[in-house]
């Protein structure tokens, strides 16, 4: 193995600060010790007008619409939350929407839509729409006891639109919208919706999609009749109630999915045709820039193939321009990188060469842009006058995305770096590629967000976040460690990336024990030169090492690093996480008897596989909201990874956290909130059930009225002081070995 270490930025105070002990009451307290945390940050279609959900002082999940002039750079609230808001209940509809995009803890504010003539937005609060004027006016539009569920306004500003109670309403802007989908007998069918699978695993949140134009809309028409019913108990503190949940399991029925393409003024449709195969999935749906050609993905069932269709508006009729394949042993990652040009050519994004880049042309005609052992992550903005096109990657580096230009009409041109090297940052920009609005952050530094020009220059900053004596987390620096970043080898020479932070004050010839965090599954990157919050430095002062290691599976690092997870989850993270664990086992300062593994969701289920398949390694594991079985999970991403399991029965049962439970001997903690609706309840009980059965001794703590992500102040902080109290009593405390 091979180390190779380097200590992340030290913090900078501008003014020393009274030095305070850090408490899980701060961490998860108001304000933020992130400091300001603006979300949905745009830019008005004129530029004049920067806009952003900003949290309040004394409530952090509470968002009000704010806007900065860019010309004089004052701030203004444009609407105040408390102040427009009814307080009413949201839909249940809405609800699930808000945990699918896992912003179900917030309030208030969550999302608005500019007015494409920059002169008013559209707000959704409360289970209703308003309109806000610059000038700070608000304009109820509905008032009703139903929600309306993913409201927009059309491209030429003619229109707002929305779902409710299954169908697709339109109305001129300011007039009374009205149903243009029809009335279905069958209560299993939608409208414009997304159905569970889209929100959950394919990033789309919405069922319809408007023509540049203004005059038709693409709407998803889905039957859920086929689904298997999976009652869903919601267990709060002093009711239960019981969902019959349309559940797609792997190895079961999907929605039936339909596209039509529906008139806006008089609700004339004509059904789009996709072919014979019903079990697909519509992942994508687009309109070229001149409204004359609706572009729409199709996936198939087993994820290994991805078409593109050209539909004519008119009449329906697809043409299959062309199929991306996976490679062998692997699947078809879904992304939002792509762009259909006014030329007619294509911007695509693809992993045909084992790595995913950008590509330019159509059938026969691709060029690749971009090269090499490094990803595109997304395609930011695109100047189509200059051929630039933007997008963010990981060239200089695996721990940091940066922005890149690059000139795509120039076949030797290559990408220009546009943002700082130390950081690692996240970018969104205006439809013209104009501006950029760019956050970046590092270990020593929280998000910082500021208005860039083309070239990556700032304009000014959006919210500088600076790390004075003003700052929230000020009080605390002085117990603050920078993080440590180097490398393991596997045995067959794979690079794996892991992050370390140590105890401030570390005795010479002590040891200390390990708090080792893992995610391990795909799509997802833990090991980042970037700002991960107070709960670490917290964990850190409790006298424990913090440790992640990103292992082969996860993002980012190209199709070879993700395809051992091909049917086989459970097997490749679990050896890598272990390849960790010994490694530190061989640090003078470490206590090999004090390693605690903790992880939630797929981070639980791998805390469970990793007692089962080591015992003895790990001195206890924290197994947070667990999938136990996969089988209880849904389609789309389980079959992505897995396959069906009425084809590969053996693959699921390895994979299943069943498989070798019996050997786990090591202390176990399950936690799960009791209302799940993602990884549903079953998975902890299963598994709970199992343990007694065979008199294998384990903790749990349930949350009564807790989703997936169990949080909230005081929540947060019963839930750690229970992490802790449990290490402790099972002799894995903080702080040095005696």
């Amino acid at each position: 193995m091979r180390l190779v270490l380097a200590a992340a930025a030290a913090l900078v105070v501008t003014t020393p600060a009274m030095a305070e002990d850090l408490t899980l009451e701060a961490v998860f307290g108001s304000p933020s010790l992130d400091g300001p945390s603006p979300r949905a940050m745009k830019l008005s279609p004129d530029g004049t007008l920067l806009t952003m959900l900003r949290p309040r002082e004394d409530d952090r999940e509470r968002y009000d619409l704010w806007a900065l002039d860019t010309s004089s750079g004052e701030w203004r609230m444009l609407v105040d939350s408390e102040e427009v808001g009814t307080g009413a209940e949201l839909s249940e509809a809405e609800k699930m929407q808000r945990e699918r995009a896992r912003i179900g803890s917030l309030k208030g504010i969550v999302a608005y839509d500019w007015a494409p003539d920059g002169q008013s937005l559209l707000v959704p609060l409360d289970g209703d729409l308003y309109l806000a004027g610059r000038d700070g006016s608000v304009q109820r539009l509905t008032d009703t006891a139903e929600g309306e569920l993913n409201p927009t306004i059309s491209p030429k500003g003619g229109y707002v639109s929305f779902v409710r109670d299954r169908r697709l309403y339109v109305g001129a802007l300011g007039e009374e919208p009205q149903p243009i989908t029809p009335i279905e007998d069958n209560e299993n069918v939608y409208w414009g919706e997304a159905e569970f699978v889209a929100q959950e695993e394919m990033d789309r949140d919405t069922g319809y999609w408007w023509s540049p134009n203004d005059d038709k809309i693409a709407v998803l028409r889905f039957d859920e009749s086929p689904v298997q019913i999976v009652t869903r108990t919601s267990i709060g503190a002093e009711s239960t109630s019981s969902f019959d949940q349309r559940y797609p399991l792997a190895g079961t029925e999907n929605v039936l999915n339909e596209l039509w393409i529906v008139t806006a003024v008089d609700g004339t449709r004509v059904k789009v045709d996709l072919g014979d195969e019903t079990d697909i999935y519509i992942p994508r749906v687009d309109w070229s820039p001149d409204g004359q050609t609706l572009y729409v993905q199709r996936q198939n069932r087993a994820q290994t193939a991805l078409d593109l269709f050209a539909v004519d508006p008119a009449t329906g009729t697809a043409e299959l321009l062309f199929t991306e394949k996976a490679a062998e042993r692997h699947w078809i990652n879904l992304t939002n990188n792509y762009r259909f040009l006014k030329n007619g050519g294509t911007l695509w994004w693809s992993e045909r060469d084992g790595f995913g880049h950008l590509y330019l042309g159509g059938p026969g005609s691709w060029r690749q842009l971009t090269s090499g052992n490094w990803a595109v992550d997304e395609l930011q903005g695109l100047d189509e006058h200059n051929s630039i096109v933007y997008f963010t990657g990981n060239k200089d580096g695996v721990l940091e995305t940066h922005l890149y230009r690059l000139d795509y009409s120039n076949p030797d041109a290559q990408p220009v770096r546009l943002t700082e090297l130390g950081y690692s940052h996240g970018v969104s920009m205006d439809k013209k590629a104009t501006r950029a609005i760019i956050t970046r952050s590092a270990p020593g530094q929280p998000p910082q967000h500021y208005l860039a020009d083309t070239g990556g220059n700032r304009i000014a900053w959006i919210e500088e976040n600076a790390l004075d004596a003003d700052h929230p987390y000020a009080p605390y620096l002085d117990s603050h460690e920078a993080s440590r970043f180097g490398t393991i080898k596997t045995p067959d020479g794979t690079t794996l990336h892991y992050q370390m932070i140590l105890p401030a004050g570390m005795e010479d010839g002590k040891r200390y024990p390990v708090f080792m965090q893992h995610y391990g599954g795909p799509l997802a990157q833990t090991v980042r030169n970037g700002w991960t919050g107070a709960l670490r430095q917290w964990i850190v002062d409790q006298g424990y090492i913090f440790f992640q290691l990103d292992n082969r599976g996860s993002a980012n690092r190209g199709v070879a690093f993700e395809q051992p997870l091909w049917r086989a989850m459970g097997g490749i993270e679990v050896r890598d996480q272990k390849l960790g664990a010994d490694w530190l086992k061989t640090l003078d300062y470490v206590d090999a008897n004090r390693i605690a593994t903790y992880g939630w969701s797929y981070g639980g289920y791998m805390s469970l596989k990793m007692l089962a398949a080591d015992p003895g390694t790990y001195a206890a594991a924290i197994a947070g909201a667990p999938v136990s079985k996969w089988e209880l999970y849904d389609t789309h991403y389980t079959e992505r990874y897995m396959g069906d399991p009425r084809e590969v029965q053996d693959a699921y049962d390895a994979a299943s956290t069943f498989d070798g439970f019996e050997k786990i001997e090591d202390p176990l903690l399950l936690i799960h909130g009791m209302s799940d609706d993602n990884v549903v309840l079953d998975n902890s009980t299963a598994m709970a059930a199992a343990l007694q059965k065979e008199a294998i001794p384990f903790e749990m703590m349930l949350y009564p009225g807790q989703t997936h992500r169990v949080e909230g102040p005081g929540i947060s902080v019963h839930l750690w002081t229970t992490i802790m109290d449990f290490l402790d009593a099972n002799d894995v405390p903080g702080g040095p070995a005696e």
